[in-house]
């Protein structure tokens, strides 16, 4: 039986814009909220997803309805 990973509202926010290849920085500005509290969240995100990188995190969130191609 596979295990369900719980993504937060802002962990997906976060995915979403790692989709449109936007970096750190800028999704601190769009999200205003600060670049460490964006590093911490992509930590949380690889950890719980298993993934570890963005291209890998992005089919993950695909696969599992996440986001929509």
């Amino acid at each position: 039986m596979p295990i369900e990973t719980h993504i937060t509202t802002r962990e997906l926010e976060i995915i979403q814009l790692i989709e449109q290849n936007l970096n750190n920085a800028e999704i601190a500005n769009a999200l205003s909220i600060s670049t460490r509290t964006v590093e911490t969240h992509r930590k949380n995100i690889y950890k719980k997803t298993n993934c570890h990188n963005a291209l890998s995190l992005v089919k993950w969130a695909y696969l599992h309805k996440q986001i929509k191609p």
